[in-house]
């Protein structure tokens, strides 16, 4: 009945099964495939050259054809490892099983449209750009109409297929119930609907809230400087904390983005909304400077010294994400220096003197754990036959010195806490009773052995700091620890 609307998302026995003999035409991008081959060829060509921006614009000002045409001579995308609308491509399955010819039809460029046809075929043709033509809305309904005159249905997913659906004999929609069923009313046909995750909570993942965690370094400071009970300072702490959980969101959509054609390879990143294809690359990318203005904003409200840490944590986490990263051991003291940083940030935003002993600490705390992030991930690739660890600079061979590194430096960081409290502790009026601040190696000496007796065992997650967060006994020592700090600033009799 027209204007009803046919669900695809049921088990796949109940799924409508077409009645059309037309020829089915398939559109690639959003479509078929979870992503926008544009953005994917962009993003591949400025990974290999990031001043390549400037001829993309050169090419974009002679038109997108062009531009597509141009990218897709200079980048080689796997088809394999694109994402593959799944609910919709066995619905294509389907449809070529009982006979009916199926046809690909995409704005994107006629080489990587044939390469993508191939991989997911068979198709009866394909229609695409060629570097004149941008094959898309008007166009392509004028192409349609003139290769198929007795008509055929269309698989589409954006407004730009409305001028296709109306002369469609058949309309199968990819998109949100909003807009499949804005589909169904412009058009009077019954609609085959596949829908798709919703945007907002693909976006949240990607910007992993749960790492906000981390930042709560940022209040450290002033609670070890002693104005932890002054409303002002710690409303400036507060702003500068928030500052950073933004522009830290902001740094991880960037290095998704960044990272995408190697988190499809990786044997969990290639579960992340980008590299997935439940988060679009544009969305992905229209966030990022969204996210950067807000939280320098944010920042300016505490102060210019707030903006100038928040600054350096930015070009410290972008450098990191473009290149760094692939630094065999640097890798490692960049990370720590970015955890190292927050105390730095909290320290300015609660205008107290700076502890170089906290600093240290940090670095060796957090080297430790960094460390065991990279041990972990060198074994799994280890473990599964491979030689060389994927878009990292370590060898499989490498584990044996990361266990050593990062043992050492947690020894290094409990020796540190040791040091404090033999030479600096008591000099500080914070403490009522500094004897309680002996717990503190000892906890922290089980938690990193903890730690690495998890990475041993294969026990730890990619990401040790959320490992602890979900782990008892790291939760319980996290207790503990804190106990010890409120009854040596209590002044409670040992």
């Amino acid at each position: 009945m027209a204007g009803t609307q046919v669900l695809a998302d049921e088990p796949a026995d109940n799924r409508p099964r077409s009645s059309s003999t037309a020829p089915l035409v398939v559109d690639l991008d959003g479509t078929l495939l979870r992503t926008n081959l544009l953005f994917e060829c962009a993003l591949a060509f400025l990974r290999l050259n990031p001043l390549g921006v400037i001829a993309i614009v050169y090419w974009l000002i002679r038109g997108r054809a062009r531009l597509k045409q141009e990218l897709a001579r200079r980048v080689l995308l796997d088809p394999k490892l694109l994402p593959l609308n799944e609910a919709f491509y066995d619905y294509l399955a389907a449809e070529r099983a009982r006979g009916r010819k199926t046809y690909l039809a995409t704005a994107a460029d006629g080489a990587i449209a044939r390469a993508v046809a191939e991989c997911y075929g068979p198709f009866d043709g394909v229609l695409a750009s060629d570097g004149v033509i941008n094959l898309k809305g008007r166009r392509k309904a004028e192409a349609l109409a003139r290769a198929f005159p007795q008509g055929f249905a269309y698989a589409g997913d954006s407004r730009a297929d409305y001028p296709i659906w109306s002369l469609a004999d058949e309309v199968i929609a990819v998109g949100g119930a909003r807009f499949t069923g804005n589909a169904s009313h412009r058009f009077g046909k019954a609609v085959i609907s596949f829908p798709t995750p919703a945007m907002l909570p693909a976006l949240l993942e990607c910007a992993r809230p749960h790492q906000w965690a981390k930042n709560l370094l940022v209040v450290a400071p002033a609670v070890l400087g002693g104005v932890a009970t002054d409303p002002a300072r710690m409303l400036q702490v507060l702003l500068a904390c928030a500052a950073l959980c933004v522009i830290a969101s902001s740094t991880y959509v960037l290095n998704d983005l960044w990272d995408v054609a190697d988190d499809r390879r990786h044997w969990s990143k290639c579960r992340r909304p980008i590299a997935c294809g439940r988060l679009p690359v544009a969305a992905a990318a229209g966030f990022v400077p969204f996210g950067l203005s807000l939280g320098f904003a944010l920042g300016a409200l505490v102060g210019p010294a707030v903006v100038a840490a928040l600054l350096g944590y930015t070009l410290l986490t972008v450098a990191y994400s473009l290149s760094l990263k692939r630094v065999p051991i640097l890798d490692v003291l960049v990370l720590a220096s970015l955890f190292t940083l927050r105390l730095v940030l909290g320290t300015v935003a609660a205008a107290v003197p700076p502890s170089p002993w906290l600093l240290v600490f940090s670095m060796f705390l957090f080297g430790s754990l960094c460390f065991a992030k990279r041990y972990i991930e060198v074994e799994r690739w280890r473990d599964r036959g491979e030689g060389k660890v994927s878009s990292r600079g370590y060898m499989a061979s490498d584990g044996p010195l990361l266990l050593a590194l990062g043992t050492g430096t947690g020894i290094a960081s409990t020796v540190t806490i040791v040091l404090y409290i033999i030479f600096d502790a008591f000099r500080h009026d914070l403490y009522g009773n500094v004897a309680w601040l002996w717990a503190f190696p000892v906890i922290l000496f089980l938690w990193f052995s903890r730690i690495w007796l998890a990475a041993a065992r294969r026990e730890l997650d990619d990401d040790p700091v959320a490992f602890a967060l979900n782990d008892v006994p790291s939760i319980l020592l996290g207790a503990a620890l804190l106990g010890a700090f409120v009854l040596a600033w209590a002044g409670v009799l040992a």
